[in-house]
């Protein structure tokens, strides 16, 4: 198998990746013993398989346990470097070893959503007559970034972000490994260091090992002993990088825990994830947008000067920009998350738009059309109708909608905020008990 010989200038993270499932750390729903993946791999019945997970998760840690366990030849690509010609040369060199050797290759396909459709399309045809088995790997869901005939042909497991107990083992075992992680060097940590370590990886285990590595080389020797403190750590460390990607996942992610959040009413939890957006540099117009959007959707006339704040806070964030942005941001998300809320606005015109497609074009009234030309009043246009203007209270009882559809209701106000008012006003108006 290439790529897997462990030498000393190698970074901390790569000497110790697994070599087999007893040292793979994480992921027990897909390798544990008795999973269906980990049959498979274990009776050398290994299917095409699209990794799916966070970084730092073992996705190409597992494809190398893999190809590994079933003997197989790996050849690692990344999508962002590789095209066509190197698929083909891969490809053409496992189809020459299975047939001199018997030997199977392992296509392992790094960030394999960067491939475009021609370079995917390249692969597939290997991948159905068996000339090799594709590891693809991907951060984003495959659904979106990998072409159905390929995503066909092969099964896709979701790997987990690990825990931080998964996190702070992999480093212990770094720490006492003698033959490929620090087992060597004479250490002492102080209270707290490695809690940190682990606390500020996030889950990711190539970013706890690549730090650890990082702040001991760094260190100096006192009495033979190198001390590992806290301080080194977060120096090491700096300031760990939000995952997020604009177009990825964790975009669509975010977003939506931080529409659910205002929407639940929760501010805590909406500041949050506004946060966390911002902070990872987010387009301040993007949950500007988002905000009109849930004035609208999600509180309407519940408080109707909602969208008008959240109209304000678009237009104040393209005026003053960032970073002083979160200040209307912030203001916008605070009082849409604390104000009533009604989703009448949607129900309402999802009512509607069911009639439209049921009873398409319904003709409008005469009364209700408009008497433009002497014919057009010949025709019977505008007789009949009652100016609202005219009467009492501003309003005076008409069919309004037309005669397939009398009756039926599409409003129907909440029972927050303002639309308590206009339920009492609506009662009078349509004559409801």
């Amino acid at each position: 198998m290439e790529g897997r010989l462990d030498r000393p200038d190698q970074p901390l993270a790569a000497r110790m990746r697994p070599r087999t499932f007893d040292e793979f750390v994480g992921q027990d729903h897909i390798v544990a013993p008795g999973r269906v993946l980990r049959r498979s791999i274990e009776s050398d019945r290994l299917p095409s398989l699209i990794l799916w997970g966070p970084p730092g998760s073992g996705k190409t840690t597992l494809a190398e346990v893999i190809a590994g366990i079933t003997n197989a030849h790996f050849v690692p690509l990344s999508a962002v470097s590789a095209g066509v010609a190197d698929l083909r040369k891969s490809v053409d060199a496992g189809r020459k070893l299975k047939e001199f050797t018997g030997q199977r290759t392992v296509l392992f396909i790094d960030e394999i959503h960067r491939f475009n459709k021609a370079q995917q399309d390249a692969i597939l045809p290997y991948v159905e007559n068996g000339t090799v088995t594709l590891i693809g790997a991907t951060t984003e869901n495959p659904s979106f970034e990998v072409n159905a005939a390929l995503l066909s042909r092969c099964r896709v497991f979701r790997l987990e972000q690990l825990s931080d107990e998964d996190v702070s083992t992999v480093v212990e075992r770094a720490l006492a490994d003698r033959d490929r992680g620090l087992g060597n060097v004479e250490l002492e940590m102080e209270d707290g260091a490695l809690d940190a370590l682990v606390r500020l990886a996030d889950g990711d285990a190539r970013v706890a090992l690549t730090a650890l590595e990082l702040a001991v080389d760094s260190l100096g020797a006192e009495d033979g002993a190198k001390h590992l403190t806290k301080a080194a750590i977060l120096d090491a460390m700096q300031r760990p990088a939000l995952l997020y990607d604009k177009k990825g996942d964790m975009h669509y992610h975010v977003i939506s825990a931080f529409i659910k959040s205002v929407r639940g009413s929760d501010p805590d939890a909406a500041v949050y994830w506004l946060a966390r957006m911002l902070e990872a540099g987010e387009d301040p117009l993007f949950i500007a947008r988002r905000l009109v959007i849930l004035a609208s959707e999600d509180i309407g006339l519940a408080d109707p000067q909602a969208l008008l704040l959240a109209v304000a806070a678009q237009q104040a964030v393209h005026f003053i920009g960032m970073p002083e942005g979160y200040l209307t941001l912030t203001e916008c998300t605070l009082y849409l998350a604390t104000a009533p809320k009604s989703n009448s606005s949607l129900t309402s015109y999802a009512r509607a738009q069911e009639d439209v497609a049921a009873t398409l074009n319904q003709p409008v009234p005469l009364y209700l059309r408009n008497a433009v030309t002497g014919l057009n009043r010949a025709q019977g246009f505008g007789k009949g109708y009652l100016y609202a203007h005219d009467y009492e209270g501003h309003h005076v009882r008409q069919e309004y909608l037309p005669s397939e559809l009398l009756g039926h209701r599409y409003y129907q106000p909440g029972d927050q905020g303002k639309e308590v008012e206009i339920a009492e006003r609506l009662q009078d108006t349509r004559g409801d008990d």
